[in-house]
Parts: structure tokens; C-alpha cells; sequence
């Protein structure tokens, strides 16, 4: 099929974004009864897939009885987050919640996009009557060891101090490191020094067996605040797998991570469920990368899994998952691991990928259902090139960098496409980076 037919195709099925209110009402028809619903991102800093996001979300929240956010994030930092926004945290501003996510990438969560979606979820929980489930903000990444194990400690001082003994006794293991667990990871690995595994998994489980004790029938958070301790026990175990592996040469660690991302969702499912008698229903932001399938890229095929993957297996048809595309713009990100972040331009997509496609459409901003079977979403099917921006753009080696083969509408249930985009708004002071466009 020539480009042209298949760019008539595309528009005749694609539903228009406007700004108009009611832009999002087919996406909400389809998307139907799902009770987990994958939201994804091009890149980690753009401005429109956050705000689509968000946009798509509050109406989850309003008109469907979402009742959680799980993000592409360390648990520590979001669950600051999470107490801020159902109106028991300490902190008095949105900024201020999200004080925690001081590492790299900072600006991927602390930027007014996310800002905005927090003041407002804020508001909509305290203005729902007591007896309702507030809305929750939750993390479901395994980087924050350190962070976790203090997390821990800090919930074991206030509800058995005997505990807590134990477990400063326990994840002592990992000081030798201080903050570093990367140089615990290598040093465990090559056999440099013993592995705190056995350590971090007799923490969990004794959490675990003594967590009826720890409910308090008085307190209304007693059993959030007991999940969230159980979460960070359950992080500290798979992280100190994760940095194992990274130097072990035999475990993908990209697995490792998106199956503890998977366990911690099916947890926190779990958690929700039985506070509210019924089915929890949970939006997840993430990464294109995480959030759509794997067996219909490239990386399945050579063995690598991701959560969006994980969640089809796992709910079946209680699952959608919904991808982003851009062809141009500006993106917020790195030139190299740990440096500033940087106003950068997105070069424009190289011929014959789907965002090329998606491009040639005779309109700037849409989504399409790709569960739809017609022409289009047939055609569509043949393995393309598509781009993946994460928190570092090179755009000198675009395509090995940035670009991989997928079968989109295997991958997502819908796709939402913007011809050109901007950067998100971060928090912290940031320079621009104008890269010529060649």
C-alpha cells in the first residue's frame, strides 16, 4: 500500500485533538470497563504527553472510579507525594511533596506538568465526602535502596522499636556502600565482598509475619502506611537483585526492573482492592518502552519483557494500554547520564516511521484505535521504525540510539499523535540547547 492510501486511511479513523472538551469522550468509550489502564510517553519530557496524560486521567479518576496513579518512580518519593495529595502528608505545596525526587532525572517529575496534576488531584480528594476512597499517587520503580531501607526503619521505630533494632542490624549490610549501590552491586557480584540478599529478605519476611500486629483499627491510615513499609521491604529485596545482576553478566536487569514494577502493581491492586471491597482501578504512567507490549518489538525478540507485556498476561482484557508519537519539537533531556538537563530540538522523523506516517495526516493532533480492524490498523501492523526519547537525547546517532522496529497496534491499544510538540516546564532553572535540524 502507497503512503498516500494509507495516510487517507489513517484519516478517515483518526478522532481529531482540538482542545475541545469532549476530544477525549471516544478514547473513554473505548477503553470501556478496563480496570488498569497504561498511559505512555515518547520521551520523558514532553510537554503535551504529560499534559494528555493528566487530561485523560482526572476523567478516569471523575467519571470511572480510579481510585490510583502508579508511576514510573522510586516509592519513597511518591509516596511523599501520595500522603500530600489525600491531605495527611506534612508538606504545604505541591512542590514541596515532591521534594523527594532529588536524582537524576529530576525534571522528569519535578516540572509544572506534574505540578498542576497534583494541585489537582489534591483538591479533588479533599473536596470528596469522608466516607469516599481518595485517590492515591504511588511509585512502583526499584532505584531507592538507601531511601527504602530508611523508609523501613523509620515505620518499624514508630510500631515495634525491638523491630526496628533488627532492622538497622539487618540492612547494616549495605553501609560498607554508604549511598552507592552500584558499588555494592559490583563488589557483591564479583565476589569482593558477601551479598546482603539473605539479609534483605529475612527483613521482608518478618515484616510480612508481623504485620497484623502493626494494623491499628483506629487509624485510618494504619494499613497504607503498613502496605508502604511492606513495599519498601519488597524494594530493598529486588533492588539488591537488581544492582547484583548489573554486574553478574547473566540476569537482564531491564527484566529484573520491569518485573518488580509488575509485582508491585499486581501489590498494590491487591492493597486497594481489599480496602475497597471491590476491584481497584489504577492508571499507570510510564515509558512507551515499559508500557507497550514487548513481543511486538524488537527487545522481545531478543529476549527482554516489560510491564505493559506483564499486565496484558496478567489482566487480559481488563488492560488497555495507550501509546504516544510526535514527529518534531522540543524535548526536555540529558546529553549523558547525570548531566543538566537541556531545552533540546527534536529532529524531525526519519522516512518510513510510524511518526513519519502519522505526519503525513491531514490533521496536526489525534488519536486512533488500534483495536479497530480495518485497512489502516492492517496496514499498520507491518513492523516499522518508531522512536524512544528517555531522559537522554542524542540526536547525532538518531537512529541507533533512538529508533527500534515495533508493530504498533500490537503494541498499544491506541496511539495519540501531536506533528510537534514542547518541552515540559521543569521546576529547577534549565538551558536550551538549539541543535540545528538536519
Amino acid at each position: 500500500m502507497n503512503t498516500a492510501t494509507l495516510t487517507g486511511l489513517i484519516e478517515d479513523h483518526a478522532y481529531a485533538i482540538t482542545g475541545a472538551n469532549n476530544d477525549l469522550d471516544p478514547l473513554l468509550h473505548a477503553i470501556g470497563e478496563a480496570s488498569v489502564v497504561l498511559i505512555g510517553e515518547a520521551t520523558h519530557g514532553t510537554a503535551e504527553f504529560y499534559q494528555t496524560r493528566a487530561a485523560i486521567t482526572q476523567r478516569l479518576i471523575e467519571e470511572k472510579g480510579f481510585t490510583a496513579v502508579a508511576i514510573e518512580a522510586d516509592f519513597p518519593d511518591a509516596d511523599r507525594v501520595n500522603q500530600y495529595v489525600r491531605g495527611y502528608g506534612t508538606d504545604a505545596t505541591a512542590e514541596q511533596a515532591l521534594g523527594g525526587f532529588r536524582r537524576f532525572p529530576q525534571w522528569m517529575w519535578r516540572n509544572q506538568q506534574v505540578t498542576a496534576f497534583i494541585d489537582w488531584l489534591r483538591a479533588y480528594n479533599l473536596a470528596l465526602p469522608r466516607e469516599y476512597k481518595r485517590t492515591g499517587f504511588y511509585g512502583l520503580d526499584l532505584y531507592s535502596l538507601h531511601a527504602s531501607i530508611d523508609a523501613v526503619i523509620t515505620y518499624l521505630d514508630q510500631v515495634d522499636p525491638t523491630a526496628a533494632q533488627r532492622a538497622r542490624y539487618r540492612y547494616g549490610c549495605f553501609d560498607h556502600h554508604a549511598e552507592d549501590p552500584q558499588a555494592y552491586g559490583y563488589a557483591s557480584a564479583l565476589n569482593l565482598e558477601a551479598s546482603c540478599e539473605r539479609e534483605a529478605i529475612a527483613q521482608l519476611i518478618e515484616l510480612q509475619a508481623q504485620s497484623t500486629r502493626y494494623l491499628d483499627q483506629t487509624d485510618r491510615h494504619s494499613a497504607d502506611r503498613l502496605f508502604a513499609a511492606e513495599q519498601n521491604a519488597r524494594l530493598v529485596k529486588n533492588a539488591e537483585h537488581y544492582y547484583r545482576a548489573m554486574f553478574g553478566g547473566r540476569v537482564s536487569t531491564w527484566n529484573l526492573r520491569d518485573r518488580h514494577m509488575a509485582e508491585t502493581l499486581n501489590a498494590l491492586r491487591d492493597h486497594l482492592s481489599t480496602q475497597q471491597q471491590n476491584t481497584a482501578k489504577i492508571v499507570v504512567w510510564a515509558h512507551n518502552a515499559h508500557l507497550g507490549d514487548a513481543r511486538a518489538t524488537e527487545m522481545g525478540r531478543a529476549g527482554e519483557l516489560n510491564l505493559g507485556q506483564l499486565a496484558r498476561e496478567e489482566y487480559g482484557a481488563s488492560c488497555y494500554n495507550i501509546g504516544f508519537t510526535t514527529y518534531c519539537g522540543w524535548v526536555m533531556a540529558a546529553s549523558a547520564w547525570g548531566e543538566p538537563a537541556q531545552r533540546q530540538r527534536v529532529r524531525p522523523a526519519l522516512e518510513g516511521s510510524y511518526e513519519c506516517v502519522f505526519y503525513d495526516a491531514d490533521m496536526p493532533n489525534y488519536f486512533l484505535d488500534l483495536r479497530c480492524d480495518h485497512l489502516a490498523t492492517r496496514e499498520l501492523r507491518h513492523p516499522r521504525l518508531e522512536r524512544a526519547i528517555g531522559v537522554i537525547y542524542r540526536p547525532e546517532s538518531e537512529r541507533i540510539s533512538h529508533y527500534f522496529h515495533a508493530s504498533l497496534p500490537r503494541q498499544f491499544d491506541t496511539v495519540i499523535h501531536f506533528d510537534e510538540t514542547h518541552a515540559v516546564d521543569p521546576l529547577e532553572a534549565t538551558p536550551d540547547l538549539n541543535l540545528s535540524i538536519h
